[in-house]
C-alpha cells in the first residue's frame, strides 16, 4: 500500500471513528454510559455573562441495572439531537426513571422533547427544582420529590441523593451510584471546557485547573461557606468515591478527590501572592498610573505576582479568577461626568456579587476636571467586602514623571499595608 492509499484509508478510520462517537454514547464501565454532549462552539454562557473560549458540554448519563435511570439531559438547542442519539442508544421505554439534579435550562433543556416520547416517566428531584422546572416549562410532570439521604432502588444498586442547595441555586442536588461508587455531583467540580478526551487523565492538567477555577471563582464563590458545610456534611457520609461525574467539563477517575480537596481550600477565604490591577482610561493617564504603581510594588516585593487588566479589553470572567486568587486589588478610572468609566462600574458589580472576604484594596485614577473616581471606586470595593487600605490616588491630566514617582511610592506603601 502506497503513501496516499495508507492516508486515505487512516482518513476513513478516524472518520468512522468519529461518527460512532457521535452516533453511540461512551461507555464509563458496565453500568454507566456517558450520553451528553459536548459544544465546542460556545463562547459565552449564563447570557452574555460568562466567557467560555474552551467550550464546555453538557453531560448526561445513563445508568443501567435492572432498572434504567437518565440522570440529567443538555441544554435546549440540543434537545432534538440528544434524544435522537439517546434512541440509538436504547429504545426510551425502557427508561424506568429520570434524575434532575437541577433545573437550569443547560441541564433540563432537553426534558421537554424527551417527554413527548415518554410523558409518564418519573422524575426524581429537589422540591425546589419541581418549582424551578414547572416555572420553566409549565409542565405538570411525574415529579418524585427527595431529600438528602433518600434512596432508589435500581435492582443490585441503589442511587442516594444528596442536596447540594445554593451550589449554585436552591433546588440542585447530587446523586451517589453505589456499587460503581459514582458521583454525578452537578454543577460542583465542573468546568467549561470541551475535550473528546473526556477524563481527568488524559487533558492538559493547566488547562483542566484554570478552568476549574474560573468555574469555581465564577459561580461557585458567592456560596463558599455553604460549599464548605456541604463538602464537610459529604466527608462525614463517608462515601467511597471511585469517580466524579460532574455536568460540565471532564469527568474526574484518577484520584477524583483531588478536586473534592481543592474546592476545600477555594472555599476557604482561598487567595496567593498576588495582586491584580484592574482599570480602564480615556487618554492613557490611568494606564500610565497602573503601571508605575505595579513597578513600585514589583519594586518593594519581588515575590509577588502582580498582574494588570484593562477593563476596556479584558475578559471580565477571567478577571474575576484572577481577583479570585488574589490577596489586594487596586482598582483604577478615568473621571467621567463625576462618575467611573463603565467597563469599570460593570466588574465592580460582578466584584460585588461575588462575597469575596479577606481581601484588601485601593482605587485610583486620573481626572481633568473633578476627580471623583477613586471616591467611587473606594466605596464600592467596602460595599462589596474589602478593606480598603487609603484614601486612593487621583492625579491631574496626565501624569508627569513626579507623578509617576508618586504612583510608584502609592504602590510600595500599599504593599506595605498588606
Amino acid at each position: 500500500m502506497d503513501s496516499d492509499e495508507n492516508e486515505y484509508s487512516w482518513k476513513v478510520i478516524f472518520v468512522t471513528m468519529c461518527w460512532e462517537a457521535f452516533k453511540m454514547g461512551v461507555k464509563l464501565n458496565d453500568t454507566v454510559t456517558w450520553v451528553g454532549k459536548i459544544d465546542w462552539e460556545l463562547r459565552k454562557f449564563h447570557g452574555e455573562e460568562y466567557s467560555t473560549q474552551r467550550g464546555s458540554s453538557y453531560n448526561a448519563y445513563l445508568v443501567r441495572d435492572e432498572k434504567t435511570v437518565l440522570i440529567d439531559t443538555v441544554w435546549a438547542p440540543y434537545d432534538q439531537e440528544f434524544v435522537s442519539k439517546l434512541k440509538q442508544e436504547i429504545d426510551l421505554k425502557e427508561i424506568d426513571y429520570i434524575v434532575a439534579n437541577h433545573g437550569e435550562v443547560d441541564h433540563s433543556g432537553s426534558l421537554a422533547e424527551l417527554l413527548r416520547e415518554i410523558p409518564d416517566t418519573p422524575i426524581y428531584c429537589t422540591q425546589n427544582a419541581v418549582k424551578s422546572i414547572k416555572g420553566q416549562y409549565h409542565q405538570d410532570w411525574n415529579f418524585k420529590t427527595v431529600k438528602t439521604g433518600d434512596k432508589l432502588s435500581l435492582g443490585s444498586k441503589e442511587l442516594v441523593f444528596i442536596e447540594m442547595a445554593m451550589l449554585h441555586w436552591p433546588d440542585s442536588m447530587a446523586t451517589f451510584l453505589t456499587g460503581d461508587n459514582i458521583l454525578f455531583s452537578n454543577d460542583a467540580f465542573g468546568q467549561h471546557y470541551a475535550s473528546e478526551m473526556m477524563y481527568n487523565d488524559l487533558v492538559d492538567q493547566a488547562e483542566l485547573y484554570q478552568e476549574a477555577l474560573k468555574y469555581y471563582a465564577n459561580i461557585l464563590a458567592p456560596f463558599s461557606k455553604l460549599a464548605d458545610n456541604k463538602l464537610k456534611e459529604i466527608s462525614r457520609m463517608n462515601l467511597p468515591i471511585k469517580m466524579i461525574c460532574p455536568s460540565h467539563g471532564i469527568i474526574w477517575r484518577d484520584n477524583p478527590l483531588q478536586i473534592v480537596e481543592t474546592y476545600s481550600k477555594w472555599a476557604d477565604n482561598y487567595q496567593e501572592n498576588q495582586i491584580t490591577i484592574i482599570y480602564d482610561t480615556m487618554w492613557n493617564g490611568t494606564r500610565r498610573m497602573a503601571e508605575s504603581i505595579a513597578e513600585g510594588i514589583r519594586q518593594t516585593d519581588p515575590a509577588v505576582v502582580v498582574k494588570l487588566y484593562n477593563m476596556g479589553k479584558a475578559d471580565n470572567t477571567a478577571v474575576i479568577g484572577e481577583v479570585f486568587k488574589s490577596k489586594a486589588i487596586l482598582v483604577g478610572s478615568s473621571t467621567i461626568n463625576k462618575g467611573v468609566l463603565s467597563s469599570i462600574a460593570a466588574i465592580l458589580e460582578e466584584i460585588h456579587g461575588m462575597s469575596f472576604k479577606n481581601k484588601k484594596a485601593a482605587a485610583f485614577g486620573s481626572y481633568g476636571w473633578s476627580g471623583e473616581s477613586p471616591k467611587i471606586i473606594a466605596a464600592r470595593l467596602t460595599e462589596s467586602g474589602f478593606t480598603v487600605v487609603n484614601d486612593g490616588l487621583k492625579m491631574l491630566w496626565n501624569p508627569d514623571e513626579q507623578a509617576l514617582e508618586e504612583c510608584k511610592d502609592f504602590g510600595r506603601e500599599f504593599i506595605a499595608k498588606l
